[in-house]
């Protein structure tokens, strides 16, 4: 596939203390800690995103949580009020970098969780850093984050043992738990000194500047296949097609189901930590073809988009093979990889990518709505 040049995004992501604004008000991001909230903590959320937001939820790519349409007048209550949930940090630089990708399945008080701990409290300890910049701690009971966005991953290898790699290295350093904050600390400086700030990302940086051969020793551990909407022997895992959590779904399945927790987890899914779903609006069901497909907000929620997304992605969903990503325009938010058939928005109209990302060359362009069901 022929590609043109990737978009320019911007460096950073928004955050609690560090709103984005959008076409519908302020974007607050929402990095609960460990992934995980307590059903209580969950509840005053939903009322939150009632409050101050357009009571819905966002489920980001990266497992993380968004309010919308936040008016700015507000801001300085509902960051006093996530403050008061213990959902945020008291530090703005620190909330920025804690981007910390955990399965959703684990041991209580085990390996993920240590390595979790030791992981956040090492951040205010490294070098400046991209705020894109992401970690990875895949020590579960199978290896399920290798599609999530991190730099510096915690692996095992087939062995159980602990491994830490630079994303996009095909293989790792060998590491202990007692040694892995110094090896994050050491790739972490590797990175800034030769100049990786300016790649952004430690994948972008690793084609031009090739690890110490002693970051390149051991293969971690097969990736497991996709988890999927079903029962789990600690739960229920659920889907949110596009990421949206109605707050007043939400609410009614907590308060139905008995869950103690729910624990946020990559490709828009959730679980339902102690708890069975009864009649619910989000996914159960596997086969379901929305948790194949992805979209943006798009317009006019966004003022990059000049394309309407969410209607037409789920009108085509049931229709199409394989992964659908419909993006409002060529920064593809919420799909930055390739798909089996990718639209893009372009002055008003969708341009068509086969097998291949936002920014490559399309094969049709300038289709309207009307045209999609017959071109696809």
């Amino acid at each position: 596939m022929n590609s043109a040049a990737p978009p320019v995004v911007k460096g950073w992501c928004p955050g609690a203390h560090r709103p984005m604004k959008s076409g519908d008000g302020l974007v607050v991001r929402v990095r609960p800690f460990r992934a995980e909230l307590t059903a209580i903590q969950a509840l005053a959320l939903c009322d939150l995103s009632q409050r101050y937001g357009n009571g819905v939820i966002d489920l980001t790519s990266r497992a993380n949580l968004q309010l919308r349409g936040v008016a700015e007048t507000d801001h300085p209550a509902l960051l006093a009020a996530l403050d008061a949930l213990g959902l945020i940090d008291a530090d703005p630089a620190i909330e920025g970098h804690r981007n910390i990708l955990v399965p959703g399945r684990r041991d209580a008080g085990g390996l993920t969780q240590r390595l979790y701990d030791r992981v956040l409290a090492t951040l205010p300890d490294l070098p400046d850093l991209p705020e894109k910049m992401g970690f990875a701690v895949d020590t579960g009971p199978d290896a399920c984050l290798g599609d999530g966005s991190a730099d510096f991953r915690f692996e095992l290898d087939a062995s159980g043992a602990l491994l830490l790699r630079a994303d996009g290295a095909p293989k790792a350093r060998p590491v202990t738990e007692a040694s892995a904050t110094s090896a994050l600390l050491d790739l972490a400086q590797w990175f800034a000194e030769t100049g990786g700030h300016a790649a952004g990302r430690m994948a972008r940086h690793l084609a031009k500047h090739p690890l110490p051969q002693d970051w390149t020793v051991a293969e971690p551990r097969t990736q497991s296949a996709p988890r999927v909407p079903g029962p789990v022997p600690d739960g229920f895992i659920l889907g949110a097609p596009f990421g949206k959590l109605a707050a007043t779904d939400l609410q009614t399945l907590l308060k139905t189901s008995g869950a103690s927790h729910i624990r946020l987890m990559l490709n828009r899914l959730f679980l339902l930590v102690d708890g069975i779903p009864g009649d619910t609006s989000f996914v159960t069901d596997p086969g379901n073809p929305l948790m194949s497909a992805h979209a943006c907000p798009g317009a006019p929620f966004c003022p990059q988009a000049s394309v309407a997304t969410m209607d037409i992605a789920r009108d085509l969903a049931p229709r199409v093979s394989g992964t659908l990503h419909v993006s409002g325009c060529a920064k593809g938010c919420a799909l930055p990889r390739a798909a089996d058939t990718t639209l893009i928005g372009r002055d008003g109209r969708f341009d068509l990518v086969r097998s291949g990302t936002p920014w490559d060359i399309p094969c049709a362009r300038g289709l309207g709505p009307e045209d999609l069901n017959e071109t696809l």
